[in-house]
């Protein structure tokens, strides 16, 4: 596995994140996705929304406002609670959170017994709506996209005839002021999520806690191509903490957030070690009465079946998109010798490459070879994400298609296109990304070709 740095050498290099800002030198926890880092991180959206929404009949979806009625935040319990305790080093200035201490040494500047007592700090950004900036006027970019869907449960459940169990699906942007960034895009400011709450007959959340612990498993398992020993379920309960999976002695002890009886967290192997890529909650009804308690609305649900009412139970899966696209690119890394060369391939799964076809012409200073590489790119264009390169040699572009995950370059030479070439066959060349073996194809067949082998 590569190391940090190479990975956000590869993201600057390549297109696929910028520091947010960067001109004026940044700004922290806030980063910018380059041209291909907006089709990783669609194309990873796209494989959530479908293996969430539309493979299944139980659950649908929402966008709902990132700046809500703060009371939403209240009855949730963010505006009291959402806080990290926070300490400063009297020597150096610098902000830690305290429960990620290893010890009382300040990690910048090393001085011991320098730290101020923990203090806690609210992570919710604040913002006034309207033209008066007054108490009346306060309210919050959202810290996390669940409390849209709870909000919403009855508007979605009465207008699409939904019967408990029932899902209802939502990625959007969210926003925490964390008092550390870092690990690149691991931990952000602003950041987006998927979120799914899964509203079931109280009595009935054990089993499909379950149920979402190895849907979203084997999800990741089979999206990303995650090898078994980089992979793991933490089980967080009140009684402690157990690891299902590798380094199983690797652990420390968590208690799950206060709205949840008990949490699955799917961890990554990264360079830093275990990590949390989603969590699966057992959430119980704690939402839904909540905002049913604050806002004097009724939440229940009536059950057609057996005339009882009650407020659901809530299973919630939630992941961060950002960490996925971090996941992918460690998992995808890979570098080998090729003829006393190292070559550098970023082997990502076929959906979620963000180029599936380069276009490369042999030769660019024959205009007849050049036109036939546009015209065959722009063909191919509707079907699947296609480039079209001739900057370079085409070993170095075979390298640089590589680099970034591209699946298939197609090379138009001197026998694809001029008859008057002893050679001439009217055909291109086809070069697969992994195995690097290439093949002859008509023209008029490349886009079949292609579509067949984007669905294999």
């Amino acid at each position: 596995m590569p190391d940090m740095d190479t990975i956000v050498s590869l993201c600057k290099r390549r297109g696929f994140v910028f520091q947010g800002s960067e001109i004026y030198g940044g700004i922290g926890g806030f980063w910018d996705y380059g041209p291909l880092g907006v089709e990783l991180k669609n194309n990873i959206k796209r494989a959530w929304w479908k293996a969430m929404v539309q493979d299944r009949g139980d659950i649908v979806g929402v966008d709902a406002a990132i700046i809500m009625n703060p009371n939403v935040w209240r009855a949730s319990g963010h505006v009291e609670t959402f806080s990290d305790p926070l300490v400063e080093c009297k020597s150096c200035h610098h902000r830690f959170r305290a429960d990620q201490l290893k010890s009382d040494a300040c990690p910048n500047c090393g001085n011991k017994g320098t730290m101020t007592e923990p203090r806690q700090f609210n992570l919710l950004f604040k913002t006034h709506v309207g033209p008066v900036e007054d108490d009346a006027a306060v309210a919050y970019l959202r810290p996390e996209t669940a409390q849209g869907i709870f909000v919403n449960f009855l508007n979605v459940q009465q207008s699409m005839r939904r019967k408990v169990p029932f899902g209802i699906a939502q990625v959007g942007r969210s926003f925490r002021n964390e008092i550390i960034t870092g690990n690149f895009i691991f931990r952000d400011r602003e950041f987006e999520q998927m979120e799914m709450e899964f509203f079931v007959k109280p009595g009935t959340e054990d089993g499909w806690h379950d149920h979402w612990r190895d849907e979203r498993l084997a999800w990741w398992r089979k999206t990303m191509n995650i090898t078994d020993d980089h992979i793991r379920v933490k089980v967080i309960r009140r009684e402690g903490t157990t690891i299902i999976g590798p380094d199983p002695h690797d652990v420390e002890t968590e208690k799950p957030p206060h709205y949840s009886k008990g949490n699955y967290d799917i961890e990554y192997k990264f360079p830093m070690g275990w990590s949390e890529i989603e969590g699966i909650a057992s959430r119980t009804d704690y939402d839904l009465t909540a905002h049913q308690k604050l806002s004097g609305k009724s939440l229940e649900y009536f059950d057609d079946e057996t005339k009882e009412k009650y407020i659901p139970y809530v299973v919630e899966p939630a992941m961060g998109v950002d960490r996925a696209v971090l996941v992918a690119l460690f998992e995808s890394y890979q570098e080998e010798k090729v003829r006393d060369e190292k070559r550098v391939v970023l082997r990502l799964p076929k959906p979620l490459a963000p180029i599936k076809v380069a276009v490369l012409p042999l030769a660019r200073n024959r205009p007849e070879i050049v036109a036939k590489a546009e015209e065959l790119t722009v063909a191919l264009r509707p079907h699947m994400m296609t480039v079209y390169d001739d900057s370079a040699a085409i070993g170095r572009l075979y390298r640089r298609q590589d680099e970034i995950g591209t699946l298939y370059c197609v090379t138009v030479d001197h026998q694809s296109v001029l008859a008057d070439d002893a050679k001439y066959d009217g055909k291109v060349t086809i070069r697969e990304r992994d195995s690097m073996e290439q093949i002859r194809v008509p023209i008029a067949e490349v886009k079949n070709v292609l579509l067949e082998k984007l669905s294999a």
